[in-house]
């Protein structure tokens, strides 16, 4: 049913989740990519950190995200160049990849917050709005 599917992951022990949903999906890691995207250090941090070299700090972040990603990518049989880090806001950099990709699909993970924690800036609500193909949610995080 998909051809292209846009895995996008946190990093986090969660991701393990979304990755093996996606895989169940596509039924060939072939048809994967997978999506980190690494937040600017200074939206992270207050501007009054002056000791700190921001660039070094931010190089820093995305040297360990493309290599957890590219381990990830090569654990499940992802192709070569099929696993992305970006820098930017989360949601229009995924939305941005599965429109120059033609992915039919982007699976992610959410927590299942509900009411004002939705509304107030959940990534995945972000990346519904304006996503041009499918989005599955995984949820993650504790079980009840």
């Amino acid at each position: 049913m998909y051809n292209t599917i846009l895995v996008a992951i946190d990093l986090s022990n969660d991701s393990q989740k979304v990755i093996d949903t996606a895989v169940r999906m596509a039924g060939d890691a072939s048809k994967l990519h997978l999506v980190h995207v690494v937040e600017p250090v200074a939206a992270a941090y207050s501007m009054d950190i002056y000791a700190v070299n921001i660039s070094e700090l931010q190089q820093e972040a995305i040297n360990f995200a493309e290599q957890r990603l590219e381990k990830i990518g090569n654990d499940i049989g992802v192709k070569s160049g099929n696993a992305h880090t970006l820098l930017g806001a989360p949601a229009p950099e995924v939305r941005n990849l599965a429109s120059e990709i033609g992915a039919d699909a982007i699976v992610m993970g959410s927590h299942g917050h509900s009411g004002w924690k939705i509304l107030l800036g959940s990534t995945v609500i972000k990346v519904l709005h304006g996503a041009t193909c499918d989005v599955l949610t995984v949820h993650v995080g504790q079980e009840n």
